[in-house]
């Protein structure tokens, strides 16, 4: 080990891969890691079987006489008992994500598997970096490259912060490095199916029989793209369709008619499980349906649209979508059954009929 000078630490080149660590050959404990773009003084030190980790501060802004001189200050302290109550190193943010995604409360196993897919391959550079090494810098930048599609990038850095601050309850860690973003304006989509005759002969040329049912089912219930996707067999009732669990972090019960059992029937004999099988996908069931003009949430807000414009409340459309009321009286007390609901759902759907027959829109 070599001692750790001003003069080694400027010399030292930045890590391609990860975080090394270099530790000083005079004074027990005071680390240098150095990483891609910066190298930050640490003393840490095995304390009752946990390493307990302080952070000095980034090179060359504290230079190593003085990261040496505060390494010894807290190597006499640790000798006197002061060091029981230094922190505890901080999380990687692999190691924080997989905390945080374990989090009871937390959303779906879908929206789970999401955050982490979506962390691992924008930000895979950073997965085994401490928390306290990210950056404001690095986060802008990040930010910056990930522009091409601004959704995306306000996306997965919003996921870093809520990961960042949940850790924060644990570790000793700084205001969160997202608070340097000038975040990308967010601009819902919201366009729906003007033309449901034109729909109509969209999906019936679809050659993929499976693809044809998908979207005829996301426009006839307003299901979420992937809630649809992952439907079982034994998710579908005489009466309603049972979602264990959503993106809410809830189940639900839609009410369902007759004739979304003769859109789902001439899927029965493809699989005893899912509705919407694919024999080459290793989930089981289809992750990728055709691309169309007409995109899977396009098909949920003309649900909506066609819902209100044919009467039904908001506050019932919100229900048989799903969201979660505004109000407390919604949240906590406000229950209606699936019997409550048909009605709505029956005025819907006999909208939408009328449309795609070629009927007076509104």
């Amino acid at each position: 080990m070599p001692k750790l000078t001003e003069t080694y630490a400027r010399k030292l080149p930045h890590s391609s891969d990860g975080t090394q660590k270099y530790w000083d050959s005079e004074i027990k404990g005071l680390v240098l890691f150095v990483g891609k773009r910066s190298k930050t003084w640490y003393f840490q030190k095995d304390v009752g079987g946990q390493t307990k980790r302080i952070l000095v501060g980034r090179f060359p802004i504290i230079s190593a006489q003085a990261a040496r001189q505060t390494a010894l200050g807290f190597a006499l302290k640790m000798g006197r008992g002061v060091g029981k109550v230094a922190q505890i190193g901080a999380s990687t943010l692999e190691a924080a994500m997989e905390v945080y995604l374990a989090r009871p409360k937390l959303r779906s196993e879908t929206h789970k598997s999401g955050t982490r897919q979506q962390l691992e391959l924008h930000l895979k550079d950073w997965m085994r970096l401490p928390l306290d090494e990210i950056s404001k810098a690095m986060v802008v930048r990040r930010h910056q490259d990930l522009a091409k599609t601004p959704s995306a990038a306000n996306h997965v850095l919003r996921s870093f912060r809520s990961i960042y601050n949940h850790a924060r309850r644990t570790y000793d860690l700084a205001e969160c490095p997202t608070v340097a973003i000038e975040w990308y304006e967010d601009k819902p989509d919201g366009r729906i199916i003007d033309d449901l005759k034109k729909w109509r002969l969209t999906i019936d040329a679809l050659n993929n029989p499976i693809h044809r049912v998908f979207f005829e089912l996301l426009l006839f219930t307003g299901l979420r793209k992937t809630e649809a996707l992952t439907l079982q067999w034994n998710q579908i009732h005489e009466d309603r369709i049972h979602l264990p669990m959503t993106k809410n972090g809830r189940s639900f019960d839609l009410p369902i008619l007759q004739l979304h059992h003769e859109i789902l029937a001439p899927l029965r004999p493809l699989s005893r499980t899912w509705v919407f099988p694919s024999p080459k996908s290793v989930t089981g069931h289809i992750t990728k349906p055709e691309r169309l003009k007409y995109n899977p949430h396009m098909h949920r807000r003309t649900f909506a649209t066609v819902a209100m414009e044919a009467g039904v409340l908001e506050e019932i459309v919100g229900r048989l979508l799903n969201h979660t009321p505004l109000s407390i009286t919604g949240q906590r007390y406000a229950m209606p059954s699936i019997d409550a609901l048909r009605p709505s759902m029956e005025v819907t759907i006999s909208e939408l009929q009328n449309r795609i027959a070629g009927g007076a829109q509104k």
